[in-house]
């Protein structure tokens, strides 16, 4: 405890989420360690070279003039950091499973999904704006994607079955697509503030982990793997970040989390592990929502929120950014814990 008060504020909230991932793992599932650690050590470890190697590529980050003014010091930043911790999220966990077919259709997802999120990454980088693919196309090319890995689902006979809610028959597939649109634009809005998605990423990774580690422990060894990569990346993204993940890490980050929820039928406990992810994009919805509604004949409408997504409102009114994130560390943590806790009554 000490130690960590002894830290630079920037690295508290990352500290303090390590020690408590690490100390859960112990004492629930000690062989989960060796993903979560591997995983972490070899993300951490490439990121000293690839940060200086995006920095010579200025590959940097543009920032919205309309966001938090705060924010505009942060431009010039690398971003793209998911090409540094993207291939060890897939690579370690299909090598320590022996290439078991669950988790290469998930490792699969992860880079098809990382892959449209590079491709918007590059589009901003390369024309030297903030716009990337259109909004429409990014959508289509990760339905694309889902469309392709519920084949597979289907094929392999895999359960229809949500753990709580019953048997979808058909319909568990297009919930499936709902998903992981859903989990990859969630996790995408809330990487916004230094460390805010890497550490709520990682929270919900270990949960679904450990909910699938039972009967699918395969399954579990990515999870951890992911939760590792996560937190390895907060070894350079934490405040202030020396680099952002982009939408190359947060599409694939959400596209991981969806996958072992659609493999394991765990879907009510991916939105309550996902818990901030939702509330995130569920407030960019009702901002917009509740804009046009009140709009009136000048065009002008009233906003629900100071700014959207929900991190801008508290930091807006009077939160620091670390502060911000330490609460919504606290909040992920605990529908985390809530999902864990919950997952043997939904059956």
């Amino acid at each position: 405890m000490q130690l960590a008060t002894r830290l630079p504020t920037g690295w508290r909230s990352a500290f303090a989420l390590g020690v408590t991932l690490v100390a859960v793992l112990s004492f629930a599932a000690a062989p989960a360690l060796i993903p979560f650690a591997l995983a972490f050590a070899l993300t951490a470890a490439t990121g000293f070279a690839a940060v200086p190697a995006l920095r010579r590529l200025k590959a940097g980050q543009y920032i919205r003039e309309d966001g938090p003014q705060s924010h505009l010091k942060k431009a010039g930043t690398p971003t793209m950091g998911g090409i540094f911790f993207l291939p060890w999220a897939v690579l370690v966990p299909v090598v320590l499973t022996g290439f078991a077919p669950d988790v290469l259709a998930a490792a699969g997802l992860t880079a098809a999904s990382g892959l449209v999120g590079f491709l918007d990454d590059w589009q901003i980088i390369r024309y030297r704006n903030n716009k990337g693919i259109a909004p429409r196309t990014k959508l289509l090319l990760l339905l694309g994607t889902g469309v392709l890995f519920v084949v597979y689902c289907a094929l392999s006979g895999h359960s229809t079955r949500v753990n709580g809610l019953g048997d979808w028959g058909l319909f568990y597939w297009a919930l499936a697509l709902f998903a992981i649109a859903g989990t990859t634009n969630g996790v995408n809005v809330t990487d916004g503030l230094d460390a805010l998605a890497g550490g709520t990423s990682a929270l919900a990774a270990v949960a679904l982990g450990l909910i699938v580690l039972p009967t699918q422990p395969q399954l579990a060894v990515f999870a951890f793997a992911l939760a590792g990569v996560c937190l390895g990346f907060l070894v350079h993204n934490r405040h202030k970040a020396s680099v952002f993940m982009g939408d190359t890490g947060s599409l694939a980050i959400g596209g991981a989390l969806a996958a072992v929820a659609i493999l394991s039928g765990q879907m009510v406990a991916l939105a309550l592990a996902g818990g901030v992810f939702a509330l995130e994009a569920i407030s960019v919805m009702l901002q917009v929502g509740y804009f046009k509604a009140t709009k009136g004949p000048d065009g002008k409408g009233k906003r629900l929120l100071r700014m959207a997504p929900l991190h801008h409102h508290f930091e807006l009114g009077g939160w620091h950014e670390t502060q911000v994130v330490s609460r919504f560390y606290l909040a992920g943590a605990l529908l985390a814990g809530i999902a864990v806790w919950l997952a043997p009554y939904l059956r």
